[in-house]
């Protein structure tokens, strides 16, 4: 009998959960993750910055701000004489309430992509949120390895790319 082969144990008759709960739960990790490293304060100030030993400086922007939200950049800072370099750039938006958080956008350094486009099938939009927030969630798994912390993020004197040259690291193929 057909019904017996379907397993009412799971939603979907599969044993592992549907993609879009599993990339909520990546984002309630990245949101855990964000909370180790971001300070409360920062309601406060829009550009902070971590230094630990044998780790480029990480710096984050506030880019937007509302009452259950709260958009910002994550990147590394690499500095050669005046020019300053910017990979990997992470746009993460942050979910107060909901205590999650999502990549946006997320550049390692080697060229830009379009993300979302209105002919694009939902599937592909999923499969690429999936990687950006994967790989947003891989590295702050790293960071905190590193030793960045909430202890370790105080206000930076100045935002990302202000008062100095900007280099982009993009690779032309």
């Amino acid at each position: 009998m057909l019904f017996s082969m379907v397993s009412f144990g799971h939603t979907n008759g599969l044993r592992a959960p549907p993609a879009l709960k599993r990339l909520q739960e990546v984002q309630e990790e990245i949101y855990r993750q964000l909370h180790l490293l971001i300070p409360d304060d920062i309601a406060w100030h829009d550009s902070l910055a971590s230094r630990v030993a044998g780790s480029p400086v990480l710096r984050l922007e506030v880019l937007e701000r509302h009452p259950y939200t709260t958009f910002f950049r994550l990147t590394y800072e690499f500095q050669d004489g005046d020019d300053r370099t910017y990979a990997p750039d992470a746009h993460v938006r942050f979910y107060h309430d909901a205590h999650l958080a999502e990549a946006t956008s997320y550049d390692t350094g080697q060229g830009c992509t379009r993300t979302a486009h209105p002919s694009y099938p939902p599937r592909q939009l999923l499969q690429q949120a999936w990687r950006r927030n994967r790989a947003l969630d891989r590295w702050l798994d790293y960071l905190l390895k590193q030793g960045h912390s909430v202890a370790t993020m105080r206000p930076a004197s100045r935002a990302i790319g202000q008062g100095e040259r900007e280099t982009a690291v993009v690779e032309i193929g």
